[in-house]
């Protein structure tokens, strides 16, 4: 029997874009979107939000950002960030929020191409 939904891809997780500005009325609209991408996707438990448009970071999109992934725990998943630029990275680092992001490794995870090296003899620590 042909898939219903043949061209769908269970691990590839949802990409909301971030307006900009954002009122704050628009602020819980999104936070209802992304739980409503957590709630009907299906593999991974993420949604990718596209930052490129936000314009200079400030602390509305700091705020933005934390309340997206508030409402994304909440509903047992996360977000991701795609098109954060260093200026994002330096605030978040600054307020000290920490954000899985596009194209880089997971913290404690290798970048893709490494590998990890034992020396046999080594103790384990």
């Amino acid at each position: 029997m042909p898939s219903v939904y043949p061209d769908v891809d269970a691990q590839t997780p949802a990409v909301l874009v971030l307006p900009w500005p954002v009122g704050p009325d628009e602020v819980t609209g999104l936070c209802a979107g992304v739980r409503a991408l957590l709630e009907g996707g299906g593999g991974e438990r993420a949604v990718v939000c596209d930052v490129g448009g936000l314009g200079p970071p400030g602390l509305a999109a700091v705020d933005l950002l934390a309340r997206l992934e508030l409402a994304a725990r909440r509903a047992g998943g996360r977000i991701r960030l795609r098109g954060a630029g260093p200026p994002l990275h330096a605030l978040l680092d600054l307020v000290g929020l920490r954000f899985q992001v596009e194209g880089q490794p997971e913290q404690g995870e290798p970048a893709l191409g490494v590998e990890e090296a034992v020396v046999t003899g080594d103790p384990a620590v």
